[in-house]
């Protein structure tokens, strides 16, 4: 196979044919993960953008130093994503917090991530406080074809027709609108699409950073409505699609954005091929690992869910290996009274030099190479 894969090929020995010689399958492996990057501002002020806290003057004092240390801890991170299986890291990287595009540009140029030659995804977004989602991909091993930013509407009675973000065309098109429409009073991030080819499959990605739990359950759950449909309209309009659906949820799997308006399955045997599966569900609440800590307490927000299609033994076409969240020491504050917490930038009004009170979450897709 002539193809430059970033994977890792496994190499199985089963059987015996008549020879008495072992039969080898080869497979090559893909990562795919998920950060919650904690405030990646710049020094700027963006024009209607609430960053002022932000900025030199503002009361993080975030000055060209400080910006320098995030990037280059952000960057680090995101280097050893996936490496103990995959030399060059993940294939496809979702984050979130993230300002603008300027700071992505300087991010995927930081000495630990630019030979890796990653891509940006992002689109301006309405977040009163500047902050998106966007992608990293690498393009050796994902093919982007396209991408928009479906926004995030509350349930409008007067204008129901826009409450998805999205109409569909004639020929199954999603269209996103375009403008923003209904009650726009809390009007928060929306949901980024990439699409394009893994292992010569269709895919698309899905990155999303849903509503804080500040503001309410219901705000989180028609999000989880809104996503769900836009993952119906996209396997309508690519049928045999795969569906990959990752970010901050500010829920746990057993929620009811998660479980209910998402509709995510946590046991395979009940996941049909365009349902939704969650492999996260035995993580928190079997095994007890989160991504975050609140109040002594992990939870599970950062979550990478997808379609039922890539489960199965049929490793002919993509398929889920397994997941995990990317635990390091480094990532923990080692001592003092948050001992244990992950290492955030700032605590208490205090710059710790840290890097996110969010861990990575990754998933692995296998392919038998022909």
């Amino acid at each position: 196979m002539k193809k430059i894969l970033l994977t890792l090929a496994i190499t199985i020995a089963f059987g015996a044919i008549c020879s008495g010689n072992p039969v080898e399958k080869r497979y090559s492996l893909y990562g795919v993960a998920f950060y919650n990057l904690e405030n990646l501002f710049d020094t700027l002020h963006d024009a209607g953008k609430n960053d002022y806290e932000f900025l030199p003057n503002g009361k993080n004092h975030w000055g060209t130093m400080k910006y320098r240390a995030k990037q280059k801890n952000m960057a680090r991170v995101l280097s050893q994503l996936c490496t103990d299986k995959l030399k060059n890291g993940p294939a496809v990287i979702g984050v979130s917090e993230v300002e603008n595009r300027r700071v992505l540009d300087d991010l995927v140029k930081e000495p630990a991530l630019a030979e890796r030659g990653y891509q940006v995804v992002h689109v301006d977004g309405p977040d009163r406080r500047g902050v998106d989602c966007a992608f990293l991909y690498n393009p050796k091993y994902f093919k982007k074809e396209s991408h928009m930013l479906v926004p995030f509407y509350y349930l409008d009675e007067k204008q129901p027709d826009v409450d998805l973000g999205f109409y569909v065309d004639e020929n199954k098109k999603v269209i996103p609108y375009q403008e923003l429409r209904g009650d726009t009073a809390y009007i928060t991030r929306g949901f980024l699409v990439m699409s394009g080819t893994m292992a010569g499959e269709r895919m698309h990605f899905i990155v999303v950073h849903w509503p804080s739990r500040a503001a309410g359950s219901f705000a989180r759950e028609r999000a989880g409505y809104q996503v769900y449909h836009l993952k119906e309209a996209l396997l309508q309009q690519d049928p045999g699609c795969k569906v990959i659906i990752m970010g901050d949820m500010n829920d746990d799997p057993k929620d009811k954005s998660m479980a209910n308006e998402l509709k995510c399955t946590h046991k395979v045997e009940k996941t049909g091929p365009t349902d939704l599966y969650n492999p996260w569900w035995n993580t928190l609440y079997k095994t007890g690992q989160g991504s975050l800590l609140y109040d002594g307490k992990w939870n599970l927000f950062d979550q990478i869910v997808f379609t039922g299609n890539l489960l199965g033994d049929d490793r002919s076409t993509l398929k889920f290996w397994r997941n995990e969240v990317f635990v390091r020491d480094f990532l923990f504050q080692q001592s003092g009274k948050n001992r244990g917490e992950p290492h955030r930038t700032h605590a208490s009004g205090v710059w710790l030099n840290g890097y996110s009170d969010h861990l990575p979450t990754i998933i692995y897709l296998v392919k038998e190479i022909q």
